[in-house]
């Protein structure tokens, strides 16, 4: 028995990027939050729990780059640095 490819369509089929007739978007609004993600920031969920220490996201990225700098003082220096010596 021979197996048939994945890709290939069967008849009858859509295309995966065809609309299907059910789907009715005639009320659909556009994302009023779209214009705050710009294009050079990520986009994160916090838990519950952290999110309700922080009371927006000026102060949750203030405590980030704290720990962010925290970080970066403890860390090892790189052994690259001390082959060239």
């Amino acid at each position: 028995m021979k197996k048939t490819r994945a890709r290939e369509a069967a008849p009858g089929r859509r295309e995966a990027d065809e609309m299907l007739p059910e789907y009715d978007f005639s009320r659909a609004r556009p994302n009023k939050y779209a214009a705050r993600y710009a294009k050079d920031r990520i986009v994160i969920t916090l838990d519950p729990d952290v999110a309700a220490v922080f009371p927006g996201a000026k102060e949750a990225n203030e405590a980030l780059r704290a720990l962010a700098g925290l970080i970066q003082k403890h860390r090892p220096r790189k052994a690259a640095s001390r082959q060239s010596a």
